[in-house]
């Protein structure tokens, strides 16, 4: 495995240099056309800002793919033979890109990008792809299929949307997402027969590398920032979902047995997932929309605090590793998964009640 972390690596650089060398022409080609991201309502930019920016993430992720695979078989290695599988995950994840680039282009109503996202979740666990074991959590081990396809598709569903609605600040979605993906390129070089997926997950990460420095020190007076948009934070919670399933799902053929293995995705995932729960909930609560558009996401609590918007993203990539921690610690002494969640939920409202609090006196 060592030897492959040269051609992941590799992946990763063909990533980030495709994506910081493309992105000045975009840049320009959004000033031409005037596609911004105007400030006004519950947004927090005061400046029109180019929306474009994650559309280079799919293409960077193949150029990284290509680069290092063309050179894995090169140097005797072997080829990748592509089943069709492998084809049908990966027109669902063309569709959410492309449904994210029209909105990004022209709009495109809410109902109807849902009923695509449906279409692109439905996708993976046809393909055999879903989650099958609950590995003890609430007492529960092997699903059945009557539960198992379902639950995949509401767990794809609320990956792709928590990523999407988490980017509200400059460098949230992407700094979650660059910490997450750097998670899971370490442990699938950790096995056998998942090269694959580290190659890919680090072309993309090489591309969130060099967006997150557009998008965090750009300025927009001289042209240099950039939103992704919603065709980055689709796909970016596609290739989560893809990624965080296939390491969970229990399936002897292809991966060994990980009795933490659903513990290990859920604690990656807990700060956007937990965030599109809690406000769901709260919007019930108050009997409003759950689609509708407010400031009460994570984000907005934590600079209703009294955070500047850098300092917002520091303290919510705070949690995210505290809560790495935390689980990391619990499952080494012994902690059951059902405790560690219940746990889980003890921390986050903990820390939403302690955030609004310190708003309330700001």
């Amino acid at each position: 495995m060592e030897g492959d972390f040269f051609y992941v690596a590799l992946s990763g650089v063909a990533g980030l240099f495709f994506t910081g060398l493309a992105m000045p022409f975009l840049l320009k080609y959004c000033r031409m056309k005037g596609f911004y991201d105007m400030p006004g309502g519950r947004k927090v930019h005061h400046e029109a800002v180019p929306r474009l920016g994650g559309i280079l993430f799919m293409p960077a992720m193949l150029v990284g793919l290509a680069v290092a695979l063309i050179l894995y078989a090169r140097d005797g290695h072997g080829v990748f033979t592509i089943k069709v599988t492998s084809v049908m995950m990966a027109v669902g994840a063309f569709l959410v890109y492309i449904i994210g680039a029209i909105d990004d282009f022209v709009g495109m109503k809410a109902s109807h990008k849902f009923m695509v996202q449906l279409a692109a979740a439905l996708v993976l666990p046809f393909c055999w792809l879903h989650i099958n074991n609950f590995y003890g959590l609430f007492g529960l081990y092997e699903l059945p299929v009557w539960f198992s396809y379902p639950f995949s598709v509401f767990v794809i569903l609320l990956i792709v949307n928590s990523v999407n609605l988490i980017d509200g600040i400059d460098g949230l979605a992407s700094g979650l997402c660059i910490c997450i993906l750097a998670a899971y390129i370490f442990l699938y070089m950790q096995m056998d027969n998942t090269f694959i997926y580290a190659v890919g997950a680090a072309g993309l990460l090489g591309s969130l590398l060099a967006f997150f420095c557009f998008n965090v020190w750009g300025n927009p007076e001289k042209g240099t920032k950039t939103f992704m948009g919603d065709s980055g934070s689709l796909f970016l919670g596609y290739a989560l979902a893809y990624l965080s399933i296939k390491y969970t799902m229990d399936n002897p053929a292809a991966l060994p047995y990980r009795g933490n293995a659903l513990l290990v995705s859920y604690t990656l995932l807990i700060v956007p997932t937990f965030d599109v729960i809690r406000v769901a909930l709260l919007r019930l609560y108050h009997r409003k929309p759950i689609f509708g558009a407010d400031k009460s996401h994570i984000h907005h609590v934590v600079m209703a605090a009294g955070f500047s918007m850098h300092g917002a993203l520091c303290v919510i990539i705070g949690l995210f590793l505290f809560f790495c921690l935390l689980n990391c610690v619990f499952v080494q002494v012994g902690v059951c998964a059902t405790w560690i969640v219940v746990s889980d939920v003890f921390f986050f409202c903990l820390f939403h009640w302690a955030m609004w609090k310190a708003g309330r006196r700001s």
